[in-house]
């Protein structure tokens, strides 16, 4: 058989392949090839390491040579050891870097001279600006060279010196700190205290002050001295409501900056520190012992002899007579200038008239019930701080104390939500339970102890009183009801019922918030208190009725008597209100009780006596009273039905003398109608005394007034022929 040509297969090729001999011949080929490989890979490997160990040889020989013994040995090693802990600590520093940078990075700073704002009170009356009075229109070497020197020798002595952080000058100041000497050195450097005005806020914690220093030498780096100076000149709060030395220089003496002299140079460099405290318009002598402080330093910086300064102590400086303007109400201003440049973010103007709607009266009036009652009773009960917003039924913020002193601390207390309010957060929880479980006061309820898991609430008297009525359990503050009765509505329903009311921030839902265990802030429980004494209504705090620009053009205008939406029935709202009102009459709250008044609120302690607050309102005004520490160190036992309620009375007691007292909605309670009180003039007329709305020199002036007219008008009606003539006297 023959095959086809063109196949491809060769003859003998099917003989080889069935031949054994031909494959054991390919078998051994393959294994011979095999262990050509094995081998190229053995002898390349140990070539590799050869060479290796050599290479490795010649470098330990040539390391060798930089081998040191004996005492040099102990010094590489610390070297080493220094190189290797600078290298964490580098890492660790960029750690804690990186969020003052971010501040930086964002290109937002805590901008005051963005707007020039002029504020107005209730009445038109201008009460303070922000803004530009901050200004840089004056330049660095117009500044007198005296003010300057005065700053260094008395803020930052070695400030052309050092990188942003004076290192030996805080030490130094700890030191003095330490010895009780009240000197006015301090540890911070103009950097530090420029990066604190420019990127954060006055609060007092450890994270502020960590990002300070890396701000500082941020500042150090981007900036010249003289321009970082020009900035602390420009943004440093002066007292009065004035940022800056130029607003300073012409809100003291009436002049520019650039003409202060010595003496007065040396009381401006002493406001830096404590501006309220030493400010010439409220302790003139206590600013001029500052400034001979300040005189004293500038010649142990070596800038003056003592002979030089010597006319500057015997002629100290007079600032303009101030009595006529009204102490502006910072706290209030810092809060209402934020809003404002919400509201006038985008436009193009830069000035704008606010008018606002606090009351300098009862502004006074909160501040002189805070102040008193911590000058009495602070260090007895160990608390140093308290805040208070007042505001009527509409919403309308009347007063706003942010703290004990804003030259101090211009931290505002009153406006962020940082502090539990304890049991003044009850009505929200009783209020939700009266919505949804169709309670009433009159309902019972038992206190018994009561676990939700692991946790088991306590009263203040770690007692228990059986079977009560919602009332006695409101008025009594007990804990363990709100807690039994969360268990029934669910929690949401109150956090959602607080939200509702007025608590603007987010918190979260946990098994104590029946107890207040969320943060709030006391213009947030002032609002929210505000809906009870509305009527049932939302009313949120308003500090702007109307703005304007400089040229008289609307811009921005708020509606007291606006509608509003009602967020509680009007069963609800009375049923709370006169459960509030029992708290002040014969419950926790009795100390708040104000004579012919319908007062009605609630106490709050948190644990430990961190908190205490006292939240409440009458047919007039509406009030929340918080007193603490910011350091969060507990008080010595102070409760809301203490020194809050007793703060909250005496405002109260204030703003309604000689006025009409209006009716608390729900309370059963009929104030005596309104007799303005009268006073019996010399010729038998009745003359009506000034409302509470006027200041004490504003009506004595009007009482002076009108009794030079009532003789003048008696003169007039005795002599027919002078009336003609007869033209009323000037103010004097």
């Amino acid at each position: 058989m023959s095959l086809p040509s063109g196949s491809g297969f060769k003859p003998g090729a099917y003989s080889q392949m069935q031949d054994p001999f031909y494959a054991k011949k390919k078998q051994k080929k393959g294994r011979t090839r095999l262990l050509e490989a094995d081998a190229l890979i053995d002898s390349s490997l140990y070539d590799f390491f050869a060479s290796l160990s050599d290479n490795y040889t010649s470098v330990q020989d040539f390391m060798d040579r930089f081998r040191v013994t004996g005492i040099r040995r102990f010094f590489v090693e610390m070297v080493s050891d220094g190189l290797s802990f600078l290298a964490i600590g580098l890492v660790l520093m960029t750690a804690l870097a990186l969020p003052a940078f971010d501040v930086t990075a964002s290109g937002e700073i805590n901008k005051a001279e963005d707007y020039a704002i002029i504020f107005l009170d209730r009445y038109g009356n201008e009460i303070g600006r922000r803004g530009i009075r901050a200004d840089d229109s004056v330049t660095l070497d117009q500044i007198p060279e005296v003010l300057k020197q005065a700053t260094l020798a008395t803020e930052d002595q070695h400030f052309y010196e050092h990188f942003g952080i004076d290192i030996a000058g805080t030490l130094r100041a700890l030191v003095t700190n330490a010895s009780g000497d009240s000197s006015l050195q301090g540890g911070s450097s103009i950097t530090q205290q420029l990066a604190k005005n420019l990127f954060l806020s006055s609060e007092r914690t450890i994270e502020r002050k960590i990002k300070e220093a890396f701000l500082s030498i941020w500042l150090e780096t981007h900036y010249t001295k003289d321009e970082i100076l020009k900035l602390y000149f420009d943004r440093a709060y002066m007292g009065g409501g004035n940022f800056g030395v130029t607003a300073a220089a012409e809100f003291y003496f009436g002049k520019s900056v650039k003409d202060v002299d010595l003496a007065e140079s040396a009381m401006l460099a002493g406001l830096f520190k404590a501006p309220t405290r030493y400010a010439p318009h409220v302790d003139l002598a206590a600013a001029r012992g500052r400034a001979n402080v300040v005189l004293s330093r500038m010649v142990d910086a070596g800038y003056f002899t003592e002979g030089q300064v010597a006319v500057a102590r015997r002629n100290p400086a007079t600032p303009i007579d101030q009595s006529a303007q009204i102490n502006s109400p910072n706290y209030f201003l810092d809060w209402v200038f934020e809003e404002t440049k919400k509201i006038v973010a985008g436009r193009d103007d830069v000035g704008f008239i606010v008018r606002t709607t606090i009351d300098p009266t009862l502004q006074s009036y909160a501040e002189e019930a805070v102040t008193s009652i911590i000058r009495e009773n602070g260090e007895r009960y160990d608390v140093s701080q308290a805040a208070m917003v007042v505001a009527e039924p509409n919403g309308a913020v009347r007063a706003m104390v942010g703290g004990l002193d804003y030259g101090e601390s211009q931290y505002n207390r009153a406006i962020v939500s940082a502090r539990q309010p304890g049991s003044s957060f009850k009505p929200f929880v009783y209020a939700t339970a009266l919505e949804m479980l169709d309670l009433t006061p009159d309902s019972l309820i038992t206190d018994r102890p009561v676990c939700i898991g692991n946790w088991c609430p306590q009263n203040y008297g770690h007692s228990y009183a059986g079977t009560v009525t919602i009332l006695s359990a409101f008025s009594r503050s007990i804990n363990t009801v709100p807690v039994t009765l969360s268990t029934k509505t669910g929690r949401q329903p109150i956090a959602d019922m607080a939200h509702r009311l007025g608590i603007s921030n987010d918190f979260p839902v946990t098994r104590s918030l029946p107890l207040g265990v969320v943060s709030v802030s006391v213009l947030d429980m002032t609002s929210a208190y505000s809906s009870f004494a509305s009527g049932g209504y939302k009313t949120p705090g308003v500090g702007i009725i109307r703005i304007t620009t400089l040229r008289g053009e609307p811009v921005f205008e708020h509606d007291l008597g606006a509608a509003r939406e009602r967020v509680l029935s009007e069963d609800v709202v009375a049923n709370m209100n006169m459960m509030m009102r029992n708290v002040v009459t014969s419950g926790t709250g009795t100390r708040a009780k104000v004579e012919g008044v319908p007062a009605a609120g609630k106490t709050g302690t948190t644990s430990s006596y961190r908190d205490a607050w006292f939240c409440g309102f009458t047919g007039n005004y509406v009030a929340a009273v918080w007193f603490g520490n910011d350091d969060y160190h507990p008080m010595a036992r102070v409760t809301g039905g203490a020194l809050p309620a007793m703060t909250w009375q005496k405002f109260m007691a204030f703003a309604h003398s000689n006025i009409e007292i209006k009716p608390v909605f729900g309370v059963d309670f009929t104030p005596e109608p309104y007799k303005p009180v009268v006073e019996t003039a010399e010729a038998g007329e009745e003359v009506v005394t000034r409302p509470p709305t006027l200041q004490p020199d504003a009506a004595d002036k009007l009482e002076d007034l009108s009794a030079l007219f009532r003789r003048a008008a008696i003169a007039a009606s005795a002599q027919p022929q002078m009336r003609a003539s007869f033209s009323p006297p000037a103010e004097r």
